[in-house]
Formats: C-alpha cells, structure tokens, sequence
C-alpha cells in the first residue's frame, strides 16, 4: 500500500507525467528530457529522482551521461497500463504531441552524431571489410543460422554501431545491448526504432562481467568481438552464464590468420580462431556446437559458431563424451 501511495505522489506533477510519457517511447538521458520539456537540467534532475525513489523509473550512469528507462518491477506495469486508458484531454494531447516531436529532434541529433562519427573512422573500417567477405554474407549467415526459432530476449555483446540490434531487434521479444564505451553506445541508440519503448536496454558494461542473471536469455550474440578479449574463454563462460538452457549462442569472427598488423594497428587481442579452440572453449562453459559456417574472404575467413547451452536434465559429462564435432 506505501509503494503505491509513493507511486501516486510520484504522479501527482505535470512535469513527471510528461517524462513518464516520453520513456514509454524510448530510453533518455536527463539531458535529453531537459531538451525535450524545456526545462533546466536541476530541475528535472529532482523530477527524475521522486520517480526513481517511488521506484517508477530506473537511473544508470554512462560515462559523463545518466541514462533513465521505466522500471520493468511489477508494481509499476499496472500504473503503466493505466496510460492506456485515459484519454488525454485537448490540452494534454497537444503537448504530448509536441514532446513527441521535440523528441523526433533528439532522435536527430542522435543520427547526425552518428554519422559524423562514422565518416572520420570510415577509412579504418573499411581497410578491415576490404580483407574479408562482405558484411551483408556475413549477416545473412548469422540470419539463416538464427532464423528456424524464436530469438526471444537477445543480448547483443560489444554492440559497437548497433548493427546487430538492426539485424535482430525486431524479431526479437527483448534487446539487451552491451558496450563498454558510452561513444558507442551513443552511436547504437542512433539505430533504435522510432517506438523503441522499454524493449530496449543499452548498458555499459564489459564482456568478462556481464551485468545480467544466469539463464536470463535466450540467444546471445558476439560479432566480432571475441578477438579483442585477452581471455575469450572467459568471455565465453560470461555467455553461457546468461544462456538459459537450451538457449544459444552465436560467434562471428576471423578465422585464425596471421595478420599481425591487426594486432598492433586495430588492437586485436587474438588473430582469429580455430574451430578446436570454440568447441573446447563452447564444452567447457557447457555449450555444445551446433553449427560452423565458413565464409572466405580475400584475405581473412569469416567462420560463424552456433553452440546451444546444454539443458540441465542431461549431465554434463554424459553430453560432453556423446558429443561429435561438427566439420569446419
């Protein structure tokens, strides 16, 4: 009964009601709002903090940034449903359209930033996509690997420019997007859609320490990204660790080459991998390999490893001996 009497009291400003309306859309920083409402940054700054102590609202720090998204507790969703059924008066309609455009401005300036960024590393990044196939095989790979059952709640590890969020996000049930850089984060939120709503997280954060709850997710995938670890395998287990059972895992990387200047210009941790090293990395953080796809490219081999984290019913040992390797 106090929860819901704080929620009420949390409620009861125009100004707080107005930010709830716009998270419902899409996850903001304090700035952002402060943009969107025409309001100082103290000032909704103290509106955030009552929604977040009536626990209507989540806070967390990126970097310089503070990031708000509505909180997913099951006290709130009945509050949030609410929305729902109350229409708006004249007036209340008129100004949520007018947040809803000025949050169109926001999403904008989100693109613009976006593509600056991507026209002063293009040469970078294109020197890498001129030494293997094209991305759009790779991601029809991923696709077809991914597409004969539901993604469910995906999480997106080292998601640099959002791509993969394109790619999966709309079939999937939920997004959890993680980096731990807040310039690439930035640049992923550029690529959510125009309702995003709550189905998306972005979260900084590192791959060896994966801020979600064991089996919290059905499908996991790391696109190139493992050859930037010091220690894959224990990215690896970070995976598994979140798979639910029977959930997957997919990894896009280079095969093992000996492009050394990867190593000291692009800061590559590891020149690829082989298909030994995923299947004895994928058994030992209980993950059986599925499936190896093999993309050549000019010069660097693409190879696609889908493992399926292996059910609790069936003891790891007995799954482990029973076990064939899957060709390259």
């Amino acid at each position: 009964m106090y929860a819901a009497l704080d929620i009420f009291r949390a409620l009861g400003d125009p100004t707080r009601l107005r930010i709830i309306h716009l998270l419902r859309a899409m996850e903001l920083a304090v700035g952002e709002i402060a943009q969107v409402v025409g309001q100082s940054q103290p000032r909704v700054s103290r509106h955030v903090r009552i929604l977040a102590e009536a626990g209507l609202v989540e806070r967390r720090k990126e970097g310089n940034w503070v990031f708000l998204r509505l909180n997913r507790a099951r006290i709130v969703a009945p509050f949030l449903t609410l929305f729902d059924h109350l229409e708006p008066s004249d007036g209340e309609a008129l100004w949520q359209a007018a947040d809803l455009a000025r949050l169109a401005a926001v999403r904008a300036d989100r693109a613009r930033a976006a593509e600056a960024y991507f026209a002063e590393h293009a040469e970078e990044w294109d020197a890498i996509r001129s030494l293997h196939v094209a991305d759009a095989d790779v991601e029809a790979a991923m696709t077809a690997l991914l597409a004969c059952e539901p993604i469910g709640h995906l999480l997106d590890i080292g998601t640099g420019t959002g791509r993969i969020i394109e790619l999966f996000g709309e079939a999937a049930a939920r997004v959890t997007a993680l980096d731990r850089s807040p310039d690439m984060l930035r640049l992923a939120r550029a690529k959510l859609p125009q309702e995003a709503g709550d189905k998306y997280a972005l979260l900084l954060g590192d791959f060896l320490d994966l801020p979600l709850e064991p089996g919290s997710v059905d499908t996991v995938v790391l696109h190139q990204v493992l050859h930037y670890a010091q220690a894959p395998e224990m990215v690896i287990a970070q995976a598994a660790r979140v798979t639910a059972p029977d959930g997957r895992v997919l990894i896009a990387d280079f095969a093992a080459h000996e492009r050394e200047e990867l190593r000291t210009r692009d800061q590559h941790a590891r020149l690829g991998f082989s298909n030994e090293q995923i299947e004895h990395w994928f058994a030992d953080a209980g993950l059986a390999l599925e499936r190896v796809e093999t993309l050549p490219g000019q010069q660097l081999t693409v190879q696609l490893w889908l493992g399926r984290r292996k059910s609790a019913r069936v003891p790891l040992r007995e799954e482990r001996l029973t076990h064939k390797r899957m060709p390259a």
